[in-house]
């Protein structure tokens, strides 16, 4: 699914925006330090100075003078930095400064789209603006352990272990995560606390429930006459960093929604992407439900977390009446 010239428009000027505020804020930064350090400014002074000195010898024939600019700049940079450091500022304070560092918030590296780049047009094709809203309350910030008791605390916990060590190996791992278990019992809650974490270290997430999942991969096969937007289309959910399912099985299922969600399984762990899928369904009724291909092929290449306990979102909302 590509942008429109509306909505590539929108996205080069947010990064446009970055830039510009990036860079009133190390210039605000720099006339901070000019007025505050003292010696600061005329260590800037001289190597300006000194550069267009060395650069006249240079034009003049002096081969070595950038070799010796080159020593006297490195020396006049240490002398900044320690001078930085002494009055309290962080040796990179002077930095340029950037929501993303890998990209420089262009978007791109090496003509490439950034990871950022393709979050946020993820967010902006798939309207999933509303994850920002779930994940201020689905995140670790918010774990609490208090709803569990006895084997569900101890379930409960290992889950929690998994989902951090999933997100610490992220980047050196290829891993899926599958959530099963009783209604309300936290599935839908470590999905988040994933996604938010992963989006916040730059990972392109794409997030789906199980309904709407299928309905777009519907969209997607009956409503593209271009072949390439088509192909375009699947690759975002093929090859983005992790895609989460949620409450799989709340869909109608059928032969189309089986062969579908095979196909995307398979082709992400082709691809090596790694996938998060939560349900209520037990392993049995996963394995009736769908087919034993799907069933293999989650139960071999995922790691499998089982919840149970009490429903805590009417555990939660009967808290609040009394």
């Amino acid at each position: 699914m590509t942008l429109n010239n509306v909505q590539y428009n929108f996205i080069i000027r947010t990064y446009e925006e970055k830039q510009d505020k990036n860079r009133h804020l190390l210039e605000k930064r720099r006339a901070y330090i000019y007025e505050h350090v003292d010696g600061y400014k005329e260590l800037d002074d001289s190597i300006a100075s000194i550069s267009v000195e060395h650069g006249k010898k240079l034009l003049s024939g002096d081969n070595s003078a950038l070799d010796d600019l080159k020593v006297i700049i490195k020396n006049f940079s240490e002398s900044k930095t320690n001078l930085l450091v002494s009055s309290g500022y962080p040796s990179d304070y002077l930095e340029p400064v950037y929501d993303c560092p890998d990209c420089k918030d262009t978007g791109y590296i090496d003509g490439q789209k950034c990871h950022c780049f393709r979050q946020f047009e993820i967010s902006m094709l798939y309207e999933q603006s509303h994850i920002s809203k779930m994940l201020q309350h689905e995140n670790f910030s918010n774990l609490s352990y208090e709803y569990y008791k006895d084997d569900d605390l101890v379930l409960f916990t290992d889950a929690v272990n998994t989902c951090k060590k999933f997100i610490e190996n992220f980047n050196s791992i290829y891993q899926n995560l599958f959530f099963y278990g009783t209604v309300g019992s936290g599935k839908s809650f470590l999905s988040g606390c994933v996604a938010k974490e992963l989006i916040e270290k730059g990972r392109s997430v794409l997030y789906f429930s199980s309904s709407s999942f299928f309905e777009t991969l519907s969209q997607l096969s009956y409503g593209f006459r271009n072949k390439n937007g088509l192909g375009e289309a699947y690759d975002d959910i093929y090859d983005c960093d992790l895609l989460i399912i949620d409450d799989l099985g709340a869909e109608v299922v059928g032969n189309y929604t089986s062969s579908q969600l095979f196909s995307c399984l398979n082709e992400r762990h082709i691809r090596h992407k790694d996938t998060v899928i939560s349900t209520n369904l037990s392993l049995e009724e996963l394995r009736v439900r769908y087919s034993d291909r799907i069933f293999s092929r989650i139960t071999s290449n995922y790691t499998l977390c089982k919840l149970s306990g009490p429903d805590i979102r009417i555990y939660k909302k009967l808290n609040r009446a009394n």
